[in-house]
């Protein structure tokens, strides 16, 4: 059975659309057949892949009602759904439509059965398109950075989503925490990683994403992490991440 995993943080630069890749292409490499939608209208994910912004049909015109989810082969086993700019227009336009907030389910519904992971990547809002990805989900990971500020937010955070399970989607009630940007040998981000796992016991992946340049320059490469630099720590730590998926699935 297919499961569908939304990534989210309100916050920009935490990792979400490197975690998004990466444990997608993880996935990928450990047999399963995942899908990624990028939902977020800056279109990382999609950059992140080569592949072409504003392409038609993409997310948007789906989400629209103009196309199905259009849906691009990467490489074995790994599809993505490109996003496109226009996507900023997405909230206002679909305000008024009657269930507004189950456009996306409704299209996820006609391919689930295709994959064994769908793998929604969120914009750093809470808005209309966030709402969508948690209502069609069975599962949240929420990437967090070692920062000052790393936990502010996610009361809001959480409340949003306590209001999500309660109207939209009553079976979205698992998430865990992954600690990406990690530098162990920083006092602060020690500091914060035991505040976390303290606050969250048992909602926190037990592999940390660490400070590495490889995950950066495959970006900038158009690459996953496993592609660019399989030897990399990115790429150990984030296939391990993907194992830890596989056990609470399995």
């Amino acid at each position: 059975m297919v499961q569908i995993i939304t990534v989210l943080n309100h916050k920009g630069g935490v990792g979400k659309t490197t975690s998004s890749v990466n444990i997608g292409a993880g996935l990928s490499i450990r047999g399963k057949k995942v899908l990624l939608i990028d939902l977020d209208p800056q279109a990382n994910l999609t950059l992140h892949f080569s592949l072409p912004i504003n392409k038609t049909p993409n997310v948007y015109e789906a989400l629209r009602g103009e196309s199905p989810l259009p849906v691009t082969k990467v490489k074995e086993n790994l599809d993505v759904v490109t996003s496109s700019l226009d996507l900023t227009a997405a909230e206002s336009e679909l305000s008024g439509v009657a269930g507004r907030e189950f456009i996306l389910k409704e299209l996820v519904s006609k391919i689930k059965s295709e994959y064994d992971f769908i793998i929604i990547d969120c914009p750093p809002s809470l808005g209309l398109l966030t709402l969508n990805a948690l209502a069609v989900s069975d599962y949240m990971i929420i990437p967090i950075e070692m920062g000052d500020f790393a936990l502010a937010g996610m009361n809001k955070l959480f409340e949003i989503v306590q209001l999500v399970q309660k109207r939209l989607n009553t079976g979205l009630t698992q998430y865990r925490i992954l600690l990406t940007k990690v530098d162990t040998r920083k006092t602060l981000h020690k500091e914060i990683k035991e505040t976390i796992c303290e606050n969250f016991n048992g909602k926190t992946f037990d592999t940390i994403i660490p400070t590495n340049v490889a995950l950066e320059e495959a970006q900038m490469q158009g690459e996953d992490i496993y592609s660019y630099n399989p030897e990399s720590t990115g790429a150990a730590e984030y296939l391990k991440v993907c194992d830890e998926i596989l056990e609470i699935f399995k």
